[in-house]
């Protein structure tokens, strides 16, 4: 007998689901967030288990090496593309996961990709570094406040990266004002020493990657959007075209028309937020220091703002590395901006 299973994932429990083929539901049973209890459950029901659908929540990760490790299809739900009738009274955890097991039954479930457990761990750890240098900007921009809100003295970040002791000392500061500066320039110092370890550690199991060296052949992409865009991409074969890739990188207009008006918009955050802020800092420096992507950006800007010609040039961008990271070859700002 095939059987389908759903799990409704939550923080500490687990709500799963099996159906057969003929949507009966076979086992329906709230677990604590065990995994050998759920594997338990799964292989306790009498049939042939087709397929296991996980919902995609922050805490999939463990779930879905889990199941795959014990030998199970795991499918993990684009939980965003998922619908239910309108019209239904109630709805819950049971009612939820019946419907992941019953979408894949039919084969129609949302599904969205299942990272490879190696290839996460490093894409995580950038990721880890991105929450750091912002933390460090915050620790910066913290002491630029003090010092304008205090002395009306203006100082750029680059300025107080270089400060030390004597330099604060130097300030018209009260002692618990240069004792609070000192916090924040000692903070940014261990952030930037744990960047620094972290940049090391991602370059060292990513410098041979062909993705990752060819995408630095497109203007305004070094070495740390180069890590972005192909470690949050992973296999550019799960794109089936370029406008695909673009619209995952939140390049692409979210506008619904019909009949040549406006009705609405969709969701602009479905997508990758991590390779849309790549693409649109890649885009500002294309623009300062690429004059053929400077000329198309001047253009869009007489026609529109500012800020909708820099996203122009991002989707221009975004569509040329699906190009070279699918097909290894390097960058060419003719073909893409000509």
């Amino acid at each position: 007998m095939e059987l389908y299973a759903g799990i409704d994932l939550h923080s500490n429990n687990s709500m799963v689901v099996v159906l057969d083929g003929s949507d009966r539901v076979i086992l329906r049973k709230r677990l604590p967030n065990d995994l050998n209890g759920i594997v338990s459950a799964l292989r306790s029901c009498a049939g042939q288990v087709q397929g296991v659908a996980v919902e995609s929540t922050f805490n999939w990760y463990w779930l879905v090496d889990g199941l795959q490790e014990a030998g199970f299809a795991v499918h993990l739900v684009n939980t965003a593309a998922v619908k239910q009738y309108d019209g239904l009274k109630y709805s819950g955890d049971a009612a939820d996961a019946r419907h992941l097991a019953h979408l894949l039954r039919l084969g129609i479930l949302p599904e969205g990709y299942i990272y490879p457990r190696e290839g996460r761990a490093v894409r995580d750890l950038l990721r880890k570094r991105s929450q750091l240098v912002r933390q460090r900007s915050t620790q910066v921009l913290s002491i630029q406040n003090l010092l304008a809100r205090n002395l009306n003295f203006a100082a750029s970040g680059n300025l107080i990266k270089t400060w030390h002791t004597s330099d604060i000392d130097a300030l018209a500061l009260l002692p618990e004002q240069a004792l609070a500066v000192r916090a924040n320039l000692n903070v940014m110092r261990c952030l930037d020493e744990q960047i620094h370890t972290l940049e090391r550690e991602i370059l060292a199991r990513t410098k041979a990657r062909e993705d990752y060296l060819a995408l630095q052949t497109v203007s305004g992409i070094g070495k740390v959007l180069a890590l972005t865009i192909a470690l949050e991409t992973g296999d550019i074969g799960r794109f089936a075209s370029a406008g695909k890739f673009a619209s995952y990188a939140r390049t692409v207009s979210s506008r619904h028309e019909s009949n040549g008006k406006k009705k609405g918009e969709g969701n602009t955050k479905c997508g990758n937020k991590h390779l849309a802020w790549a693409f649109v800092e890649a885009a500002h420096f294309a623009v300062r220091y690429d004059e053929q992507i400077r000329r198309f950006y001047q253009k869009k800007c007489a026609r529109t703002l500012p800020v909708v010609a820099i996203k122009a040039v991002a989707h221009k961008l975004a569509r040329a590395c699906y190009h070279v990271m699918k097909r290894g070859e390097p960058f060419d700002v003719a073909r893409a901006f000509g």
